[in-house]
């Protein structure tokens, strides 16, 4: 609600100031679009009682403009020359005349009320008063004419004023709203307009709604029109289908005209009611306490209901509540359960474009949950969604829901089928500024974490365009995307062979540093066999700057983990493997675990690399010979992550295979935690049975008993002489072991 202070005049025979003021009263979109809205030209009678010839006029001129906040502060002098024009007015202490007709807004409100000839005046607002207390027709003619006088700005400050003619209303609305349509849409108008023009008492205005409990009555008005409307849908289906069932009776058929077209005339008045009690309601739900109120009473199953009308005006304030209500999850949730998705998915698209766009809007906060995503899709929303990327007015909506939807695994195949990818490769070639709008960008990102997709978007020059693009203006969302192209293997990565030396070029501290990390993510994809990595680190130097962020502290995270990526895939190659041994980047990874050692990603990427050099000769003695690599490897066998011990078992089979020492000790340390393993498993058996006492012997025995240990050679993991096929130990095995009291003790060499 906004309200525009204008002129200032003085009354043609009163003693007071006119303020003329503009009022606009707009239901918003997200975008702050005006969705639905009245615009009036007002006026505010300041009356001036004490005026006369001996009066301050500075002093007034200041409390004039002080408590009347229509007039600006600048105006001041203008308000002092008009006082003082009234003061020395002839005859200006004259009796009053008659008030002349106030003059009728500029833009009425769809509904008038009832259609009455005689003109209300604020003076007879008593005989008003007493038509309340008649019957039927004489309540919804007191009623109309009352509410001509709230139409009017200047006399909505004497209405709230008049405690009796308030309370009567809610009397008559409370008892007598089932009796008459029109009698409950004239008294909630009333309502709703003291409750929105009236800006000087607005916030007190919603204690006297609470005192008389109009939102409380509105609720129930909305319930029992609703219901009543089900009754008449019913009647009508009954009589349409013994219309159907004998087309040749005429009675019939006269019946079923005569009750639709009365059903027509109902469902009009009744509409205006619906409209005018919600969107009082919705005003009212700007306080949260009202709204939470609303909701124990159901207020989002009525609305959900609502949804099944057509017309066009209703369904904008019924979504826009529901668009309100919908950002709390417990209003979400009721809307679920009302399969509030079906009933939306008939109006997109639609012919009504504030309709449409509201609805979007609405489709879009409930996107954030995944079961109602999942609901869009199965009752077809995605390719209507596609549609309308095509049209400017809902583009940018209609992308942020296809976006939330792409987050899903699921569906993200599924826009292959869909016109959509041409779509986004269009707009993003066409955008005119250096970085692709954000809406845009992260929706290619999560598409192109597909493969079909990704075969959509490489079409013809697709990926050639998307790279010319990235690199001129070094956009890393952008670059974002095309790493996610280059994961998938098939044709789409061989694509990238033409574009290596212009990702190398990019790997240097001159640029951004996300452009840099998405530029090394690329590359470190791109596990192409016929690629020659040696070449590309030499000609580009990449390997100094590879071990430099490996430093601790050198660079942010993100940036440090790439590059250990990268040189995972270029340690595929032996050359690459021997040229990055030959640097001292081993020592440099090795301080790196060190420091990351608390990282599960650093540790296992770190011990990838090893995986990788261990299967090259060269590397494979300077790892085993030359570092504590091994070492780290066996410490890090029993690790809690899963994928670090595959890694590590898979490194230290390789190491034993080439390296006898190792062997004996990777074996040893396996060894020894198994014996660990058992020993908590006796101590475990020793538990159980100090038991027995509490609970006599019924107990399970454990799965291993003593003295079966050394008859299961399996535990002892056979590998190269350390145990013989039968199952006995060999003699190397004790030559690091002796006996100590009957058992057979050893020094670690890793042990303290």
């Amino acid at each position: 609600r906004k309200v525009k202070g204008g002129n200032i005049d003085v009354h043609p025979s009163e003693k007071a100031l006119i303020v003329h003021y503009e009022v606009e009263a707009t239901i918003l979109g997200e975008m702050g679009d005006p969705m639905l809205g009245e615009r009036k030209e007002c006026q505010k009678i300041i009356r001036l009682k004490s005026l006369n010839a001996n009066t301050d006029i500075a002093s007034l001129a200041r409390k004039v403009v002080e408590e009347c906040k229509l007039i600006h502060p600048s105006k001041l002098a203008e308000v002092e020359q008009l006082l003082y024009y009234l003061q020395n007015r002839r005859d200006a202490s004259a009796g009053k005349e008659k008030k002349e007709k106030s003059s009728k807004p500029k833009d009425p409100p769809p509904f008038e009320g009832m259609e009455i000839d005689e003109v209300a005046n604020i003076n007879d607002i008593d005989e008003y008063i007493e038509l309340l207390y008649e019957d039927i027709p004489d309540k919804v003619r007191g009623s109309a004419l009352i509410l001509q006088l709230a139409r009017n700005p200047d006399n909505l400050e004497e209405l709230l004023i008049n405690e009796t003619v308030l309370g009567a209303l809610a009397r008559v609305l409370r008892e007598d709203w089932k009796q008459s349509v029109e009698l409950a849409t004239n008294i909630i108008y009333i309502f709703f307009y003291v409750l929105c023009f009236l800006q000087c008492s607005f916030s007190q205005f919603h204690g006297l709604i609470t005192h008389y409990k109009i939102g409380a009555l509105c609720m129930n008005i909305i319930d029992h029109e609703l219901k009543r409307h089900e009754l008449w849908q019913e009647e009508l289906a009954k009589k349409k289908k013994a219309d159907i069932l004998l087309p040749e009776n005429q009675t019939l058929k006269k019946d079923y005209e005569k009750t639709y077209k009365k059903y027509q005339g109902l469902v009009v008045k009744q509409e205006q009611l619906l409209r005018v009690a919600l969107y009082l309601l919705l005003n009212l739900a700007e306080d949260t306490r009202t709204e939470l109120k609303m909701r124990n009473k159901n207020i989002v199953h009525m609305l959900v209901k609502a949804l099944d009308r057509d017309n066009f005006e209703l369904l904008i304030l019924v979504v826009s509540f529901l668009k309100k209500l919908s950002i709390f999850m417990e209003n979400k949730n009721d809307m679920v359960e009302m399969d509030i998705v079906e009933k939306l998915v008939k109006m997109v698209p639609c012919e009504h474009e504030d309709l449409l766009n509201i609805t979007l809007r609405l489709l879009l906060n409930l996107s954030f949950d995944t079961g109602l995503r999942n609901k869009m899709v199965q009752v077809g929303l995605l390719p209507k969604l596609t549609a309308l990327l095509a049209n400017e007015n809902y583009k940018q909506v209609a992308m942020c829901i296809l976006y939330h939807i792409s987050m899903d695994d699921r569906f993200k195949s599924m826009f292959a089928y869909t016109d959509c990818i041409p779509q986004l490769m269009k707009m993003l070639f066409e955008c005119p500024d250096e970085r692709v709008d954000l809406e845009l960008i992260s929706f290619c990102i999560n598409l192109a974490a597909n493969k079909r997709n990704v075969q959509l978007i490489c079409e013809g020059n697709g990926l050639k365009m998307l790279m010319k693009r990235a690199l001129k203006f070094k956009d890393p969302l952008l670059m974002k995307m095309i790493r996610n192209i280059s994961q998938h293997d098939g044709p789409t990565k061989n694509l990238f062979i033409d574009y290596v030396g212009d990702l190398a070029a990019q790997i240097s501290n001159d640029e951004e540093e996300e452009f840099v990390i998405e530029c090394l993510g690329t590359l470190a994809n791109l596990t192409l066999p016929d690629l020659d990595w040696e070449l590309v680190l030499k000609e580009y130097t990449l390997v100094p700057y590879l071990k430099d962020k490996l430093k601790p502290g050198s660079a942010e995270d993100d940036l440090v983990l790439e590059v250990v990526i990268m040189i995972g895939t270029v340690s595929m190659d032996d050359s690459c493997a021997a040229l990055l041994a030959k640097s001292g980047i081993i020592p440099a990874l090795i301080e790196l675990l060190n420091a990351q050692q608390e990282d599960d990603e650093f540790v296992c990427q770190i011990i990838y690399v090893f995986y990788q050099m261990v299967f090259h000769q060269a590397t494979r003695d300077v790892i085993i010979k030359e570092t504590q690599a091994p070492a780290y490897l066996i410490d890090l066998m029993h690790d809690k992550n899963a994928e670090i011990r595959k890694v590590c078992d898979n490194t230290l089979d390789i190491i034993a295979e080439y390296d006898e020492e190792w062997a004996k000790k990777i074996q040893s340390e396996k060894f020894r935690w198994h014996n660990s393993q058992w020993l908590e498993m006796v101590e475990s058996r020793q538990m159980d049975d100090s038991e027995q006492y509490l609970y006599g012997d019924d107990r399970i025995e454990p799965y291993i008993h003593e003295g079966d240990i050394l008859e299961r050679p399996d535990l002892y993991y056979n590998a190269d002489g350390l145990i013989a096929p039968d199952g006995a130990v060999s003699p190397d095995f004790f030559s690091d072991y002796h006996l100590q009291n009957g058992d057979l003790v050893g020094q670690h060499p890793f042990s303290s």
